[in-house]
């Protein structure tokens, strides 16, 4: 099984080919914005690297969110042009899974684990995981102080939007983890759980409008 993945989701750019179990290239790099600029030559490099054509291409993954509203759109858009492009069917992993499975066991194990991904506004995304990595809830858009009414005292905290969660949650603990997701992370999640048939759809995830909408449209309701 041969899988390119790649995410533009939060404040970072990454891209990789995974095949059986063996990342063969990868490209990770934080950036803020520049993200339509810098994904598909990322792309290109990690393929020639890997020295893989998109027609040996098992599965295209990306990240659906929750996370920036315009990286979100980037990378979905690219994966379904190029899934229509190659032939090869896409399929979507969460922004908070990927950053979840970012934590090294040790840290994680026997502890609830926290996501929290900065919506760039006053709320930040936050969903709670097991230790295993399994989800204990939804992704919610929460404001930092009340984070601690999901009822966790002592999670672990991970996430580019973690910080903010700390000063309101002084017995958590920072997890020694990437607070962005990693496409390599995203293609190994996503060769356990794509033949399980638990991937998601190539849909964003949005838990709020975006900042700009056009004139004349109706409010945004989902």
């Amino acid at each position: 099984m041969i899988i390119l993945a790649f995410d533009t989701s939060t404040a970072a750019c990454s891209a990789a080919v995974w095949r059986d179990g063996e990342i063969l290239a990868r490209r990770f790099t934080p950036m803020a914005r520049g993200q339509s600029e810098a994904l598909v030559p990322m792309i290109v490099a990690v393929m020639a690297e890997a020295g893989v054509n998109y027609g040996d291409l098992s599965l295209i993954g990306v990240t659906v969110g929750p996370g920036a509203f315009t990286g979100v759109r980037i990378g979905l858009a690219t994966a379904r042009a190029m899934g229509l492009a190659a032939d090869r069917p896409v399929a979507g992993v969460l922004t908070t899974e990927a950053i979840a499975h970012n934590v090294p066991e040790a840290q994680r194990q026997g502890r609830t684990l926290l996501v929290a991904v900065d919506a760039k506004r006053a709320d930040v995304f936050v969903q709670p995981f097991r230790g295993d990595l399994a989800p204990l809830g939804p992704v919610r858009g929460l404001l930092p102080e009340a984070v601690p009414e999901l009822g966790y005292a002592t999670p672990v905290l991970v996430g580019d939007g973690a910080e903010r969660v700390l000063p309101h949650m002084p017995d958590a603990v920072l997890a020694d983890a990437v607070g962005w997701p990693d496409a390599a992370v995203v293609a190994a999640v996503l060769a356990r759980i794509w033949p399980e048939g638990r991937a998601l759809a190539p849909e964003p995830v949005y838990l709020r409008p975006p900042d700009v909408t056009l004139p004349g449209t109706k409010p945004w309701t989902r």
